[in-house]
Formats: C-alpha cells, structure tokens, sequence
C-alpha cells in the first residue's frame, strides 16, 4: 500500500466515528497510534541489542501484546481498555518515581494525549491497518516516517494549523549547513515543532561519529522545546527514528514560561537554531518573566531575548527565522535590535523572497545569523532571488536547497573572508543602522529602480492600449463572421 493510500484509508476509517471531529483530531489519533508502534518495534530492537533492555510499560500495555493481533480485543472491550487502562497508565509515566528515560519519554507524549475514537471496532480496523502495513524495523519503512510526517503536515495546514511548527526542509538544511554544529557541541532549537531542525542537525553531526561514545554524545547534546502535544509527540517521533534512542532531552514545555533569571551557565548552549512562532502572542503573565526593558507579549520578540540570554559568550552562535516586521518595528523590537549590534555579531542576514512558506503564509521572513561577542561592525545582507521563470513559490514548486548554493559560494566559509558586494548582496555599517534607529528592513541598493510615469502619461498609455484591444477584438470578429458565411 502506498503512503497517501495508507493515511487515507486510516482517516476514511475515522471519519465514520462520531468521536473524531476534523481533521486535527484524526491526525491527533493518527500520531498517537503510530507512536506506539514505532516504540514497540524500537523495543524489540533493543531487547536484541541493548544488555538487560527492560520495558518501562507493563506487559499488557505493549503494542505488541494488545494491538498486533488482528483478531485480538475490539468492540466496547477495546474502548474500555484504551481510556481506562492503557492511556492512564501510559500517562503516569511523566510523574511516577523511577520511571526510566524511555519510560519518561512515552508519559511526556501521553500526558496531553486522549482517545477520540468511540467505536472499539473502528479502532481495530485503524490498528490492523497500521499494523498490516507499516514495519519501522524495516528501513524503507523507516525512511517513509519523513513521507508520512509531510503528509500529516500537509493535512494539518489544511486543518489551518500546520505553519505553526512547519519550516521548508531547505531552509533547514542551508541553517545547519551554515552553523556547521561540531560533536559536542550543545545544540537547542527553544520552539522545536515537529523536530525538522534538530533531525537535520543528527543528520549533519552523524558524519562526525565514529565510536558508541561518540554516538552517546550527539544524543545527549540535542536539546529541543515544544510547547504542543501534536508537534512535541511528533518530534519525539522523529527523533527516534533518527537514531536518538531516547529523546528525554525534548522537553513538552513552554520554553518562554521560566524566568530569565533562572537560566544559569549551565543552561547556556553552544548553537540555537529555529523558527520561532511569529504574529501570536503569549498569555497575560509570560512577559514577567523577562526583564522589563523586554516585556511585550508578543510571542517572536520574547523568544529573541531568550535566545540571546542562552548563548554561551564564547562565541555561541544562532540562526534564527524571522519575519519583515522585526527588521523594522519599533519599542521592544528597538531594544533587541541594538544589543544584537552592540553585545553581539549580527554578521548576515538572508533576505527571502515572499512564498517560501507557502502555503502557510505569505509573509516575507529573513534569517539571522549572529554570535556572542560584540559590538557588530558590519551587518551582510543577501537577498536570496527567484529561479529564473518564478514569481513565486508554492507547494508544486518549493524552495529548494540547490537555490542555497548561491549563498553558499558568497559566503566565504567559517571565517566569512573575501565577501564582496554583488547584485543580491551589500553591507551596512553598525553605525548607519544605528542612525536608521535600528531599522533593518534595508532594500538592495542593486535594484533597478523602476520609473513611474505622472497619471496624464498613463492615461494617454491606457487609453492607446484600450484602441488596440478593441481594434483587435473587431478584426477576431470580422474574421469568424467571414468563417461562418456572414456579414456584418
């Protein structure tokens, strides 16, 4: 069965339950199923290769011993099962004591999880549909979890959701290709999603392993927070298929909901590395978490005081998604702005064109590239251009990361030597931005400007075009009443 064939027979199962209502919750239902599976084959596989591997979940509640057999509990009896047996017990998991990291990892995705379907036979055929087709000790199988996370992605947009916690994979790949994350290195992405930045980082940080050692660090040096259970669950679920046996280090939590004071040295992180919700705001109180001079509860600007707060001083170093209106909006976007300048190195910021994150917004958004340890001399902007032929991108013609290697050739490596001013790239000095009042929203001084003409031209213009039209339009005329015998 193919993939989209397998997510729609599962949601054309659900949509027949009277519990499941919209899309949301059927992808909820989805990715708790799935997770389950996956974790049952990943236990199997470590009962083979990790000494004395033992289950943190009580034998009936292994999917294998409740799920696997198709002929097994439905009905009423499934039902009673999974709310009153299965889900608070897999719940407790995220407070009860001595509960093992696995363990802790599958209560910290149960604990906002719940069971919407209410028909135990319905279930069963979801399960046996999952269970028939879907091996993730297979890799093929294992590598169809990227085809199936983009396909409940895509259904979660259409739920109008998704763009929360969705960035292009080119986009993520050309920031970690950029930020080049070393073994070792304590990596964070403070509002993960579904995980797509920290999946690329293993992937980048798996050339460096070489030894089980190595292997253990990479794992223990992967740090990500997400404050919704779909995305936390599903991020926990891409790590594991990533090779991140357990990922007890993303966190369900709001990352913006501790006090800034209460970060200390041992918090600080070598990269960070995201895209932090913009255009919302946070709940009234979360700004009081911060120092006044960064109260707002506008949710983009909270998450760059923190991330600036988080960088270790010598030379930590950020890549961070951010839209046109912090490049040139005033008060607490001001301050921020001139301690990025003043306290750090806002070495580059890449310009991208309008539709990268289509279709989940139009809005024109930029990456910023800075480290710890200031003052800023000279800010780099790169406006990233269209392929030849686009006005735009859009789910059929994505972003791509070949585009990126435009980038990639200016960018003069680590040390960012040899830069020169090109038609999509130019430099301003610290202190011209300053005199800008920190506005950053700087156009491409390459740009060919265009001419406008005054109204009585275009009036004259439209009106000639206006008589070529219908000198047009009478010579088609003519030309069918000739084809058809007539005259006028």
């Amino acid at each position: 069965m193919s993939l989209g064939t397998l997510i729609k027979s599962i949601q054309d199962i659900m949509r027949k339950d009277v519990g499941v209502d919209g899309d949301a919750q059927r992808i909820s239902q989805i990715c708790w199923l799935l997770f389950l599976k996956i974790f049952d084959d990943k236990e199997q596989e470590w009962e083979i290769t990790v000494d004395g591997y033992k289950s943190p979940l009580q034998s009936r509640f292994r999917w294998s011993n409740w799920a696997k057999d198709a002929e097994g509990i439905t009905g009423e009896e499934l039902i009673d099962f999974v709310n009153n047996d299965l889900f608070p017990s897999l719940k407790s998991l995220a407070t009860k004591a001595g509960v093992p990291p696995h363990g802790r990892v599958v209560g910290s995705v149960f604990e906002d999880a719940y069971n919407y379907m209410k028909s135990g036979t319905l279930l069963r055929q979801v399960i046996n549909t999952i269970e028939d087709d879907v091996d993730f000790n297979s890799s093929s199988d294992r590598h169809l979890f990227n085809d199936i996370y983009e396909k409940i992605l895509a259904d979660l947009q259409s739920a109008g959701n998704a763009g929360e916690y969705y960035t292009p994979r080119a986009v993520t790949q050309f920031m970690v290709d950029i930020l080049d994350p070393k073994l070792g290195e304590k990596v964070l992405d403070p509002a993960c999603g579904t995980g797509g930045f920290l999946t690329c980082t293993i992937e980048h940080l798996k050339k460096q392993v070489k030894t089980p050692d190595d292997h253990k660090r990479m794992q223990e040096s992967i740090h990500g927070v997400e404050k919704k259970p779909l995305p936390h669950m599903l991020a926990i679920t891409n790590m594991m298929l990533h090779g991140i046996e357990v990922p007890s280090n993303i966190v369900h939590d709001n990352t913006l909901a501790r006090p800034l004071k209460d970060y200390g040295p041992k918090d600080r992180v070598d990269v960070i590395i995201t895209n932090p919700p913009f255009g919302g705001m946070e709940e009234d109180g979360i700004e009081k978490n911060f120092l006044k001079k960064y109260q707002t509860r506008e949710t983009a600007d909270l998450f760059m005081a923190l991330i600036m707060h988080l960088l270790k001083h010598d030379k930590g170093r950020a890549a961070v998604v951010l839209p046109d209106g912090f490049l040139f909006g005033e008060g607490v976007k001001t301050t921020l702005k001139r301690e990025l300048l003043e306290e750090f190195n806002l070495h580059t910021i890449v310009r991208l064109p309008k539709g990268v994150f289509s279709p989940y917004t139009s809005i024109a958004t930029n990456i910023l590239f800075f480290e710890k340890g200031g003052p800023t001399k000279d800010v780099w902007f790169f406006e990233h251009p269209y392929p030849e032929g686009y006005k735009s991108y859009s789910r059929s013609k994505p972003l791509t990361i070949a585009e990126f290697d435009l980038e990639k050739k200016w960018w003069g490596g680590p040390s960012r030597k040899g830069r020169k001013t090109t038609e999509h790239s130019w430099k301003l000095s610290a202190a011209d931005l300053a005199a800008r009042n920190y506005n950053l929203d700087c156009q491409n001084p390459h740009e060919v400007e265009q001419t406008y003409l005054e109204p009585e031209e275009l009036m004259v213009e439209y009106l000639e075009i206006v008589k070529q039209l219908e000198a047009a339009q009478q010579a088609l005329k003519s030309e069918l009443m000739a084809c058809l015998g007539r005259k006028e």
